[in-house]
């Protein structure tokens, strides 16, 4: 299966981010899963590409042309993709999936789990949207999600690919 994980560039200041970042990586690697992701070394990022790939993982990154001109790509993966652009890279991402999740990340990961959100509601893409959320990070979204409901403005059919999985074990169980 390729998975692809939407996450930031940065560490972020938890340092579980970095625990289940690799745990994540491992099980991707270990389960014999190839890892798609947005081709960074650094950061949250570069943990979870060398974690599939120490667990004998493929890993594909996808990177626009500006970031490889800033030389953040991670030079050891399995393949690297370059797109023109951002838009190009976010198509390219979702080409590639079988599932998706959304780790804590900022306004860019957000972004780009909205849009398969979007598209699974549309049946477009029938994939898992998996939002990963450690100690609750998601739960404002999960709550605006019900809101909806509620308001009329989406339903549950709709909202059928959308998951909030806690720890790792519960995305193991939405995937295996």
């Amino acid at each position: 299966m390729n998975i692809t994980v939407y996450l930031g560039a940065s560490l972020g200041n938890d340092p579980t981010f970095a625990q289940k970042i690799k745990e994540l990586g491992t099980w991707i690697g270990a389960a014999g899963h190839r890892l798609i992701y947005g081709g960074s070394r650094v950061g949250l990022m570069g943990l979870l590409a060398q974690s599939t790939l120490d667990a004998g993982g493929e890993v594909v990154g996808v990177e626009p042309q500006m970031f490889v001109d800033a030389e953040a790509q991670h030079e050891g993966i399995t393949e690297l993709i370059v797109t023109p652009d951002m838009p190009s890279r976010k198509q390219k991402m979702i080409e590639l999936g079988d599932a998706f999740i959304a780790f804590p990340g900022g306004t860019g990961t957000l972004e780009e789990i909205s849009e398969i959100i979007s598209l699974t509601s549309l049946d477009l893409v029938d994939a898992p949207c998996i939002l990963y959320n450690l100690d609750g990070y998601y739960d404002g979204l999960a709550k605006l999600f019900q809101v909806m409901i509620d308001k009329d403005l989406s339903n549950t059919k709709r909202q059928r690919w959308v998951y909030f999985a806690k720890d790792l074990e519960e995305i193991k169980g939405i995937l295996e």
